[in-house]
C-alpha cells in the first residue's frame, strides 16, 4: 500500500506547494486538458500493446495494490511439496513420481498444497521439469539452460505491463505538451478580447504542460516501477523451484537440495533454518 500513500505525497506536495505559493486551487481544474492527455495516452496505450498485455497491465496495477503474490507461507509451501516429490523419487526412483505429474490435480501429494496446486504456470513449471527428470536420462548441465529458457520467457511476460506503463509514462510529457498547443491556438483566436479570458486561456494551456509532466513522472513512471519490483520478486520461487530441481539432479539428497533452495528464497520471506528443518521433519 506505500504506492498509495506515495501518490498522496506527491499530490499534497505539488498543490500545497502551489496553495501556500499564493496559487488557486480552482486555476488547476482544467477537464478539458485532462480528457485531451489521458485520452491521448490511453488511446495510444491500446494501440501500442497486443490484447493479452493490455489484460496483464489492468491485473499487474491490482496486483501492486494487494502485494506480493507470494508470501512466506507460499514459499514453504512450494520447498516443502518439491521435498515430498524428491523424498518419494530418493526411495522408489522418479518413475514413482509419474502419476502425480500426470494429474497433478487429483494427486494426494499435490493436494496437500492447494496454493500451489492451483497456481497453473508454476504448477506447469514444476512438473514440466519433473517430466524431463523422469522420462529420460538428462544430465544437470542440460536441464539447466531448458530451465533459464523456461524463465526468461516468462519473465520477459511478466515484465510486459511494465514495459507498457513505461512507454505511456514517457508519452505523456508530449500529449502534455500537445494540449498546452491547442491551448495556446485558442488564445491565439482571442486576442484582441477581454484580457482576462486571454490570460485564462494561457493558464489552461500551461495547465496541459504542468499535468502531463505531473501524470508521467508523478505517477505512472512510479507505478511502472512498482509493477516491476513485484515481478521481479514473484519470479523467485521459480528460481528456487529451479534450484531444488538441479541440486536434486545433481546427486544432492532432498535435505540438502531444498536448502540450495532456500538460500534462493527473498530474505524477508525465507524460514530461517531450525523453522525450516522442523517443517521438514513435521511432514514425515
Amino acid at each position: 500500500m506505500l504506492i498509495i500513500v506515495g501518490f498522496i505525497v506527491v499530490t499534497l506536495s505539488v498543490l500545497g506547494g502551489f496553495v501556500a505559493s499564493h496559487g488557486k486551487l480552482a486555476a488547476l481544474w482544467q477537464p478539458f486538458e485532462l480528457v485531451i492527455i489521458g485520452g491521448a495516452a490511453f488511446g495510444a496505450f491500446l494501440a501500442g500493446n497486443p490484447t493479452k498485455t493490455i489484460k496483464q497491465t489492468f491485473a499487474a496495477v491490482l496486483g501492486v495494490l494487494k502485494g506480493p503474490r507470494y508470501q512466506s507461507k507460499d514459499y514453504r509451501d512450494a520447498l516443502s511439496l518439491l521435498y515430498e516429490l524428491l523424498n518419494r523419487a530418493r526411495k522408489e526412483g522418479f518413475m514413482a513420481l509419474e502419476s502425480h505429474i500426470d494429474n497433478p490435480m487429483e494427486s494426494a501429494m499435490f493436494a496437500n498444497y492447494p496454493s500451489i496446486r492451483d497456481d497453473h504456470h508454476l504448477m506447469d513449471f514444476i512438473t514440466d521439469c519433473l517430466r524431463l527428470m523422469v522420462g529420460s536420462n538428462i544430465e544437470p548441465h542440460e536441464l539447466e539452460p531448458l530451465l533459464e529458457l523456461e524463465l526468461e520467457k516468462h519473465h520477459h511476460e511478466e515484465l510486459a505491463p511494465a514495459h507498457a506503463l513505461n512507454n505511456v509514462a514517457d508519452a505523456l510529457p508530449g500529449f502534455g505538451i500537445v494540449a498546452a498547443v491547442l491551448g495556446i491556438i485558442i488564445t491565439m483566436a482571442s486576442i484582441g478580447g477581454d484580457i482576462a479570458e486571454v490570460g485564462g486561456h494561457v493558464a489552461a494551456a500551461l495547465v496541459g504542460t504542468f499535468l502531463g509532466i505531473l501524470l508521467a513522472y508523478g505517477f505512472v513512471a512510479p507505478l511502472a516501477a512498482a509493477v516491476e519490483a513485484r515481478a521481479e520478486q514473484d519470479s523467485r520461487i521459480y528460481e528456487s523451484v529451479k534450484t531444488a530441481l538441479l541440486a536434486s539432479l545433481r546427486g544432492y539428497p532432498p535435505k540438502i537440495a531444498l536448502e540450495f533452495a532456500r538460500k534462493t528464497v527473498p530474505s524477508e520471506l525465507r524460514p530461517s533454518f531450525a523453522d525450516f528443518e522442523q517443517h521438514l521433519k513435521s511432514l514425515k
